[in-house]
C-alpha cells in the first residue's frame, strides 16, 4: 500500500456530557466527563491506521505531558512520527460538550500552530516517500498552501478537509485532489453557489458530507448521493475525520470514488456508537465484519 501522510492537529479532548446546555452565567451538573486523544489530524491519521493505511503523521505537539503521551498513542498505532515536532509550551485542546446527540466544541490550538516547514528542501524530505497528502485547517493556513502547492508540483494527490472553514483561494481548491467538507463548510466556501452548483463545477473533486445523511459528489455527469448506514448514535465527535481517513484508504487501495465514499460511510456510522473523537474509529476487522452482514 501507498503511504499517507497526515498533516495537521494533535490534541487531547476533554469531553463533558450533559442533559442540559448551560445559558450565560449559568452552572449545570454534567454526566459523565473523559480525557481522550484527539484533533483533527491525528482522529484521520488513527483513522487511516486502524483501518490498514501505513501512514506519517506530521505535526507538533508541546513539551508537556499530554505532548509525550499523544506521541505514545501514535506509536502503539505503527504511525511514523519520525517528522512530528516538539514545541515549547501546551500541547493542543479540544473542549468538548456533549448534548442531544451532538457536539459544541472549542479547540485551543497551542503547538498545533507552530508546525513549520523552514524550507521547500525540509517539505519534499519529509514527503519524499509519500503518496497521498490529507490536510485540515486547524494548523497555520500558510503550512496547508505551502504543502499544496508543493504536492500540485510534484503530482502528490491531496485531501484537504477544510475544517474549521475558511474561505479558501479558487487556485487551492483547483490544486487539491479532494475537498470535503459538509454542508455548513461547503456554504461558506461557496457562497454564491447553490450545492448543485458547487458539485457541477468541481466533479470528482467536491465531497460534501450531509450528516447522518450520507455524501454527495458530482462524478461529470450526474450528481451522485452515497447514502448513510443507520445507527443510533452515541457521540458523534470525530466521525467526520474517520469518513475523511477511511475515504483516502479507499482511495490509496484502488477504489473507485463511490465505493470509497460508501466504505468511508460505514466507517463514520461504527465510529458514533462508542465515545470519544477517537474512541469508535473502527478497526479493519470491524469494517469488514460490518461490510459482510450487509
Amino acid at each position: 500500500m501507498g503511504k499517507i501522510a497526515v498533516i495537521g492537529s494533535c490534541s487531547t479532548d476533554f469531553t463533558v456530557q450533559s442533559s442540559q446546555i448551560p445559558a450565560q452565567g449559568e452552572t449545570v451538573l454534567g454526566e459523565h466527563f473523559s480525557i481522550d486523544f484527539g484533533g483533527k489530524g491525528a482522529n484521520q491519521a488513527i483513522a487511516a491506521a486502524r483501518l490498514g493505511g501505513n501512514v506519517k503523521m506530521i505535526g507538533a505537539v508541546g513539551d508537556d505531558d499530554f505532548g509525550q503521551k499523544i506521541l505514545a498513542n501514535f506509536k502503539r498505532h505503527h504511525i511514523d512520527i519520525s517528522d512530528m515536532q516538539m514545541v515549547p509550551g501546551p500541547s493542543g485542546s479540544a473542549h468538548i460538550t456533549l448534548y442531544d446527540n451532538d457536539n459544541r466544541i472549542i479547540v485551543v490550538p497551542s503547538a498545533n500552530h507552530h508546525i513549520t516547514f523552514p524550507s521547500e528542501a525540509a517539505l519534499e524530505k519529509q514527503l519524499q516517500d509519500v503518496d497521498f497528502v490529507v490536510l485540515q485547517q486547524e494548523i497555520n493556513l500558510n503550512i496547508n498552501e505551502q504543502v499544496i502547492h508543493y504536492c500540485a508540483a510534484h503530482e502528490i494527490p491531496v485531501l484537504l478537509n477544510p475544517a474549521p472553514a475558511t474561505q479558501l483561494d479558487p487556485e487551492l481548491i483547483h490544486q487539491v485532489t479532494y475537498l470535503t467538507p459538509n454542508e455548513a463548510e461547503r456554504e461558506l466556501i461557496f457562497p454564491n453557489q447553490t450545492l448543485s452548483e458547487s458539485l457541477a463545477a468541481h466533479p470528482n473533486k467536491l465531497i460534501v458530507t450531509l450528516g447522518d445523511q450520507g455524501a454527495i459528489y458530482h462524478n461529470g455527469m450526474t450528481e451522485c448521493f452515497i447514502p448513510s448506514f443507520k445507527t443510533q448514535p452515541l457521540d458523534t465527535t470525530g466521525a467526520g475525520d474517520t469518513f475523511n481517513g477511511a475515504l483516502v484508504v479507499g482511495l490509496i487501495n484502488g477504489l473507485s470514488l463511490a465505493d470509497a465514499i460508501k466504505q468511508a460511510n460505514l466507517a463514520a456510522s461504527l465510529s458514533v456508537q462508542k465515545l470519544g473523537a477517537q474512541g469508535g474509529i473502527p478497526t479493519l476487522e470491524e469494517l469488514q465484519a460490518a461490510e459482510a452482514q450487509l
